[in-house]
């Protein structure tokens, strides 16, 4: 492909040098950088990629972008005011505007994303469909998996994957939306059939700032998509609706909406109800419990609709979806009482899992969870109180600490349990804290374990250590019964 070709798509302020040099690739990191490559320099938040021009050029880059000014690098030069949105316009183009050539489903909120993924997924292929999957446990092409390094893939890395897709004669992809990839310009040249909005609560303020900056990060995706399928029942959505530009469809419980649940039933085993749609009522039955699993499959539903399918294929799949691995999982103990693993890291995720818990639970709730180092220090004390008040008893560990004092990160989550009746203790390392909770759980307790989910790994200071909660929880129980 020709530079120019790449360059002609993109906004540059100039252009230096062969505009009929050969592109045979695009790389913005130098250590990947192959002859004949276009070198994308991206400003991130520790490196800089103009630092490593030099480098590039040394390994046979062909061209350069650039958004500042740099010295005669001795190839062709492009200055553009943003390199990240010119790096995902031209990954686009290189690989043939791929998202073009099926339909793609977009999911963004802070909670509920992976799981509207998989059960939209499951709906499609239910009508025989062939369905790519992009997210936070994995990505997948049909059956086949991918390991997932993020939520959303940076923007070179997505467009390749989309270019497999096709290749793969994939007939819809489902993916994951995060305000990340929204607000750095990963999804920028995507071709959005449908975009779903699942909810939005405090999180990622460390990169945001404030829960206004967040939400706008969130809203550009209905600036982009077709169909936007909005939860009207979040408070956000007002914004959402005034300021999206797509046609909107709405569903909720509480408000009138589009697609309306309606007589729900809520249990251990999933939840059941009613659905009102302008196609159509159904009843719906869904193996994952929790007043949230009815907002996931609402959304699901209308996207589905949205997409032309029909409300008993959808009521036939959402009936055959299972749980996401580490969310509200059930681990087998065979035990008298009960351990949940759940991805919960933000309020409103564990007030949502603790709610649904309480509302099945026997026994004791017994809460085990942390929160994650050189990230929203705000949510700390918020999700002690909420833990406090939901739960009879809580055991606050580490969840990934990263650069962070682990203790410290406890100290602010302290802040917020003190505020409440509830027992606790303070146990820092991971292990040992669920080994207290199993060994001191009693008949019939829920013990939740709530921040690492699908995770089956550990960031700490120095170190990333394998850490799967469903083997370690089998394994300690193991240990036990060997010991009696």
């Amino acid at each position: 492909m020709l530079l120019k070709d790449l360059t002609s798509i993109i906004e540059h302020e100039y252009v230096n040098g062969d505009q009929n040099a050969e592109i045979s690739g695009i790389a913005y990191d130098s250590r990947r950088v192959k002859p004949g490559d276009l070198f994308v320099c991206i400003k991130g938040f520790k490196v800089d990629g103009h630092e490593f021009i030099s480098q590039a050029i040394g390994q046979g880059a062909a061209a350069v972008i650039v958004e500042k000014e740099v010295e005669d690098a001795k190839v062709p030069l492009i200055k553009v005011k943003n390199s990240r949105r010119a790096l995902a316009l031209i990954s686009a183009a290189f690989f043939g505007n791929p998202s073009s050539k099926f339909k793609l489903i977009g999911v963004t909120g802070t909670n509920g994303k992976t799981t509207t993924t998989y059960l939209i997924k499951t709906i499609l292929e239910q009508g025989g469909s062939k369905v790519g999957l992009i997210g936070t446990n994995q990505n997948m092409i049909g059956d086949k998996v991918l390991p997932a390094e993020r939520t959303t893939p940076e923007s070179l890395e997505l467009q390749q994957l989309f270019s497999d897709m096709v290749k793969e004669k994939i007939d819809y992809v489902v993916m994951e939306v995060s305000s990340h990839s929204l607000e750095l310009n990963r999804v920028d040249g995507c071709n959005f059939e449908i975009g779903i909005f699942t909810n939005i609560t405090q999180d990622h303020l460390d990169f945001h700032v404030t829960m206004e900056n967040y939400l706008k990060a969130k809203t550009t995706l209905f600036k982009r998509c077709k169909k936007g399928i909005i939860n009207v029942d979040d408070s956000s959505s007002e914004y959402i609706l005034n300021n999206g530009t797509c046609e909107m469809i709405t569903f909720g419980i509480d408000k009138e909406a589009d697609i309306h649940a309606k007589d729900i039933e809520i249990s251990e085993k999933g939840v059941k109800f009613d659905v009102d749609t302008p196609y159509g009522s159904k009843f719906i039955e869904l193996g994952i419990p929790g007043r949230f699993s009815v907002y996931n499959a609402l959304g699901s539903i209308g996207a589905c609709l949205a997409l032309g399918i029909s409300l008993e294929q959808i009521q036939q799949g959402l009936k055959q979806a299972k749980g996401v691995p580490g969310r509200a999982q059930i681990v087998e103990t065979g035990k008298d009482f009960t351990v949940l693993i759940d991805y919960a890291h933000t309020p409103d995720g564990l007030e949502n899992i603790l709610n649904t818990v309480n509302g099945f639970a026997k026994g004791r709730v017994v809460t085990l969870f942390g929160c994650g180092g050189d990230r929203d220090k705000t949510k700390r004390p918020i999700m002690g109180e909420i833990a406090g008040k939901l739960s009879d008893f809580c055991i606050i560990t580490s969840d990934n600490p990263r650069t962070e004092d682990p203790l410290q990160i406890l100290n602010h989550i302290e802040e917020g349990i003190k505020k409440t009746d509830c027992s606790y203790v303070v146990i820092e390392n991971r292990f040992e804290a669920i080994k207290y909770a199993l060994e001191n759980a009693k008949k019939d307790d829920v013990i939740v374990l709530a921040g690492k989910g699908h995770e089956t790994y550990q960031i700490l200071k120095d170190r990333v250590i394998h850490f799967d909660e469903k083997e370690i929880v089998e394994s300690i129980l193991r240990e036990a019964g060997n010991g009696e």
